[in-house]
């Protein structure tokens, strides 16, 4: 694929969003970003922002048919944008739940189902999904968020046997911890459960520590424009810590990668 793609990227207003769609701007894409609040957002050099909540599919068509309307086509959508969540499983309400996989998984459902169509009549496109280390690895009291990048997982690699008939294929990036507001202002699960108190407080902590410590999200932004614009593979590991965490989960025992997991999260 050149580099004079026109890209679809959602959730630009920050962090791994904003530092992709600024790569694919200097690559010399066109290059559209999606943002809750127009008005709101802060430019992007290069970047058309376009107003579109993936939580509301109305939203989503508007977006999509202006992206249509001033580019007449679509090469690259990256479904970026997403939340996360702490706390334990058991304290997580189903609302919350249904919140979290509203964004993370359903969000990007229907952003792809509102951009396929245009896809499959230009007979070519590509499809990258930002889905995390979590989409293969379990991460303790981030359950549903770890959920939400499974589920991104198994939706990307069936939606790529289905499309790539039209030309049209499916990637996922996977990023470990990076130094974003994301992790490092993770909302927390309103019901509070005493027992899970302590474990929390250092899972927290660690989590915080291992976000301050990671690396900036232009690494995770040049892993993203590598699966949009170059060969085809299904998954893309930044390089560093993630794409190590990748190797292990593969070739190692099933005991000493939970051990080393567990150390991450400061648990014993």
């Amino acid at each position: 694929m050149s580099n004079s793609k026109v890209v679809v990227i959602t959730g630009v207003s920050s962090g791994i969003g904003r530092a992709t769609a600024t790569k694919f701007a200097q690559q010399g894409c066109r290059v559209f970003g999606t943002v809750r609040n127009a008005e709101k957002a802060q430019a992007i050099p290069g970047v058309a922002l376009i107003e579109m909540d993936i939580r509301d599919e109305a939203s989503i068509a508007r977006g999509i048919q202006s992206v249509i309307a001033q580019a007449q086509r679509i090469d690259v959508l990256v479904n970026s944008a997403g939340v996360t969540l702490l706390g334990a499983t058991e304290e997580t309400s189903i609302a919350e739940a249904e919140a979290l996989f509203d964004t993370n998984l359903f969000g990007l459902l229907r952003t792809i189902k509102a951009v396929l169509p245009h896809m499959r009549e230009q007979r070519s496109g590509r499809i990258v999904n930002v889905s995390s280390v979590l989409g293969f690895l379990p991460a303790p009291y981030m359950a549903l968020y770890s959920a939400s990048k499974h589920a991104v997982e198994g939706l990307s690699e069936t939606l790529d046997h289905e499309v790539r008939q039209f030309g049209i294929r499916v990637a996922l990036v996977e990023p470990s911890f990076t130094k974003t507001n994301l992790d490092l202002n993770a909302p927390q699960t309103v019901s509070r459960i005493a027992d899970y108190d302590k474990e929390l407080g250092v899972v927290s902590q660690a989590i915080q520590n291992n976000v301050r410590k990671a690396p900036q999200p232009e690494g995770v932004a040049a892993a993203i424009v590598g699966a949009s614009l170059g060969a085809w593979k299904m998954r893309h590991t930044p390089k560093g810590e993630a794409s190590l965490l990748a190797k292990l989960r593969r070739f190692m025992p099933a005991g000493p990668v939970e051990k080393g997991l567990r150390k991450t999260f400061g648990l014993a």
